[in-house]
């Protein structure tokens, strides 16, 4: 398949050229609040960019899920509707990180494509930033000069934001010939259609400042970008991305299941396009853990989603059809990106329960449609941009169809106001990018460890160990000495406290020596490789360069190595009860118990958690050891059985922690056998976001405890029902029916008692000259006020009612108007609005019922004798 062989090509060239395979990332951002979506292969190493970390490789490949849609980078209005736009693609890049720079990727960028894209050369045209001429030599190696071309800054410059790592960029050209254009060269061709760009070589080398100002990089980097779709649309010489294998392929499934046959020249050709292009987005979108919603990227994701569905509705379809597709996606795709097969039925279940919503929706659309044109036709013959937005963001109706719609109903649409709606919504969805500011600089702890060199970690083996202290930061400096009384941090040359990373809590304990003692209260790990020890001189002096003790608290890393290794079976059991489609989403892991996110779409049911707890509990129980070991990052790739996790950035040789049928890379420390876990209870189950469902357990002899507690808490409840453990649930659910039986009386009663009292109310009805009014001097509880309003009205054919309640320090009024009234001016909210300060409060509501609250009862009184005298003057 020719897009899996360049995919492969790709990464197989680089990794010949010294760099490291990475593997995509999510397409969902982790720690990153600027994207909605992963949109370019850098964003997982921009840590590494802005000086922030370091990766154990300074060269990497990667062929990165890309999403564009929603935010800075938003393609969706264009998909379907030209030849190159796609809301999921993947990006080919190649990284540098400070090792090589411009004449090494203009190298390997001409090799890749003339040697291995097998382009012709005589038709590539390099582009390079106006004042770059070191670039415009360097590609001279390779194509004539008169094929170079020089572009300003809004083409060629490339920036990761307002502030941070930017620089030129040198963009490679492939023309497609006359039949494209008559443009002679890229500068000519406006469109960029004759001339298509299919790689983008960034050569990353200063840092803006905040004022503007462009100062050289601590490190030149690299980064470069090509589209494989489009680069498999060159190769086979398609006028349309569309009609290369995966997405052909696609549509191809989409013909059979639909009987609608495709042409690229039809007027239904976009609708192929979209449900092709969106299956993808949603399908990678969905098995990395986002899900459909009403906020932030699962809108985005609704949206995609209900535009396939519209667009999917031109070729018949009107039940749900786009989990059909996923079998032949998988069948494409499935092999290099396994996490789409593991999470099928997850995604399968989702689409299809959002579509189903969608068509319910949409019929509801129908009528709502029906109603605006006949409310526009009764009107002023305009449908209003408000109508015209609502219809097309709520209900998916595309603005061409609306239009068709009023014309065919001799009405006209305000597309002023839809356009500055649509606009609005635009930047309501830039604006959920998070501004923030990404400046590159020297870490504190770079230069550190180029001084000192790293800390030696050597928690695995000991508890204890002697160190030498090689730095010493108090209040954000580093100082010479401590003494008793100062909170430091403290930097040891080699220490076995673990620093918290990967959701696991930091060490806490001791460093001494003979006349002094630093209490550790927590450890951090700032800059890879460097452990801060955080605490405070608790006697004497620590000075740098003093030889110490530095010992763990071992009772509390015992807890937490035995909460780690319950993680791990808990994670292991959700795969098992839950699916292949769980994912890790978060964690936090402490001596007092464990937290585990996860990505699934529906609340656990009570048996499917007495599952779990058995089977983890079943696994403490067989007493299993817990080993580690090292292997290379690009082995564990290879090995399927190993869970790597969300957001994690792997070095070049990983940690594996094996329990048998539980393999995962992981850094944390854990218990020797399981069963040092002793006894494991989950505590609460719950939802943190869409599609994200949160586990927080307890193990040992907090969980006896708990199970303590709770059969404490069993018997307690027993007693005053004289019911035992196996008939309580009987004996409360005859308890709740009893009472609501009884309840169900009590408002029969209330309700006999209210209707005489409305009879008796209603003879009290006062004229204010041709006005009839009712002010009840029946005392009312707020929840009474509805229900006796209700029955007053059904019998009063002409009049104004104002009820009134107390409470302590609030009042309430609830005012209603017949119709007939209405019609001559008065209104229920003008009523309440004339008499709510009085009673200092506010309020409002419709013509025929208002209402208000207030906190001060005692002027009541004067609230209602308010409203007498306004209908007695206007009346």
């Amino acid at each position: 398949m020719l897009s899996q062989q360049i995919r492969r090509a790709f990464l197989n060239y680089f990794k010949s050229k010294g760099h490291i395979i990475v593997p995509s990332s999510s397409v969902i951002p982790h720690h990153d609040p600027s994207l909605l979506f992963i949109n370019a292969g850098m964003n997982q190493f921009k840590d590494v960019f802005l000086g922030e970390s370091v990766r154990d490789y300074t060269r990497a490949t990667t062929s990165q899920k890309c999403i564009r849609a929603g935010g800075k980078h938003n393609d969706l209005e264009n998909v379907g509707h030209t030849s190159r736009h796609l809301t999921f693609f993947e990006m080919l890049g190649n990284f540098s990180f400070g090792d090589y720079f411009k004449k090494e990727a203009i190298q390997f960028a001409w090799e890749m494509s003339t040697q291995v894209f097998g382009f012709d050369p005589e038709r590539i045209w390099p582009t390079v930033f106006l004042e770059d001429d070191e670039a415009e030599e360097l590609w001279q190696q390779y194509v004539p000069l008169e094929r170079i071309v020089r572009l300003g800054e809004k083409d060629n410059f490339w920036a990761m934001g307002d502030t941070g790592p930017c620089g030129p960029c040198s963009e490679l050209l492939y023309d497609r010939g006359a039949e494209w254009g008559d443009a002679k060269s890229p500068k000519d061709d406006v469109d960029g259609e004759r001339f298509l760009e299919f790689w983008n070589l960034v050569f990353m080398q200063y840092n803006k400042t905040p004022d503007g100002k462009l100062g050289p990089l601590p490190k030149k980097s690299i980064d470069t970008g090509s589209g494989l779709e489009r680069v498999a649309a060159l190769k086979i010489g398609a006028k349309s991305v569309f009609e290369t294998d995966i997405l052909r392929s696609l549509i191809d499934q989409v013909e059979s299941i639909s009987d609608v046959r495709y042409s690229i020249n039809s007027n239904k050709a976009a609708a192929f396009h979209v449900i092709a292009d969106h299956i993808r987005t949603l399908a990678f979108a969905i098995s990395d853990g986002a899900q459909p919603s009403n906020i932030e990227r699962g809108y985005v994701l609704r949206k995609i989603l209900r535009r396939a569905v519209r667009y999917g509705k031109q070729l018949g379809f009107e039940a749900p059809f786009l989990s059909r597709l996923l079998p032949r996606l998988i069948d494409l795709m499935g092999d290099d990106y396994p996490e789409i097969k593991h999470a099928q039925n997850r995604v399968s279940e989702i689409l299809s329960l959002e579509e189903e919503a969608f068509f319910r929706t949409l019929r509801r659309g129908g009528n709502l449609l029906a109603q605006v044109v006949a409310n526009s036709s009764q009107k002023n013959k305009i449908i209003t941009g408000d109508d015209a937005f609502k219809l097309k963001d709520t209900y998916g109706l595309p603005l061409d169809e609306i239009l068709l719609i009023a014309k065919d109903s001799d009405l006209s649409v305000d597309l002023k106001k839809f356009e500055s709606l649509e606009q609005e919504a635009k930047e309501r969805s830039r604006n959920q990018q998070k501004n923030v500011q990404q400046m590159a600089g020297e870490n504190v702890f770079a230069q550190y460890i180029q001084e000192k060199g790293e800390t030696v970690f050597l928690g695995f083996q000991k508890n204890s160990v002697k160190a030498r202290i090689t730095g010493i930061l108090c209040d954000g400096q580093w100082v010479n000495s401590v003494e008793a009384g100062q909170e430091a941090h403290i930097l040891l040359n080699q220490t076995p406290f673990y620093a918290e990373k990967g959701g696991q809590v930091g060490d806490k304990g001791v460093i001494t020596h003979e006349s002094a003692s630093f209490d550790v209260t927590d450890c951090q790990q700032p800059y890879p490789n460097v452990v801060v020890h955080v605490g405070k001189v608790t006697h004497g002096h620590i000075h740098l360069d003093d030889m110490v003790e530095a010992s763990i608290d071992q009772p509390r890393r015992q807890k937490i190595a035995n909460n780690h290794t319950a993680t791990h079976l808990l994670h292991w059991a959700l795969h098992k009860i839950l699916g292949g489609h769980i994912k890790q989403a978060g964690s936090v892991v402490d001596d007092e118990r464990l937290r585990f996110d996860f990505n699934h779409h529906k609340a656990l049911s009570i048996e499917e958690i007495e599952k779990l707890e058995n089977l983890v509990n079943e696994k403490i129980r067989a007493n299993t050891p817990v080993e580690w070991y090292e292997i290379p990052y690009e082995q564990a790739q290879e090995m399927q059985e190993i869970k790597q996790f969300f957001g994690e950035k792997y070095g070049a040789q990983v940690r594996v922690v094996n329990i048998e049928y539980s393999k995962e890379l992981c850094g944390g420390t854990h218990t020797d056998k399981t069963g040092n876990i002793g006894y494991f209870r989950i505590v609460k189950e719950s939802s943190i976001a869409a599609g994200v469902r949160r586990i927080e357990a307890i193990t040992g002899s907090d969980a006896e405890q708990f199970a303590k507690d709770a059969e404490k808490q069993l018997k307690l409840l027993c007693e005053p029902l004289k019911a035992t453990s196996t008939n309580i649930q009987e004996k409360l659910l005859k308890l709740v029916d009893d009472n609501r039986l009884l309840s169900l009386e009590i408002k029969q009663l209330k309700k006999g008692k209210l209707s005489q009292i409305v009879q008796e109310e209603l003879a009290n009805i006062e004229m204010l000259k041709t006005i009839p009014l009712l002010v009840p001097k029946t005392t009312l509880s707020f929840s009474e006020l509805k229900d006796f309003s209700d029955e007053i009205m059904n019998q009063m054919k002409s009049g104004i009612l104002v009820v009134s309640a107390t409470d302590d320090d609030k009042a309430s009024l609830l005012v209603r108007v017949t119709p007939d009234l209405v019609t001559k001016g008065i209104k229920a909210g003008d009523l309440v609005k004339i008499a709510a300060p009085i009673i200092e409060g506010s309020g409002g509501g419709k013509p025929e019922m208002a209402q208000a609250g207030g906190k001060n009862p005692k002027q009541l009184k004067q609230a209602l004798q308010s409203i007498r005298e306004w209908i007695e003057k206007n009346f």
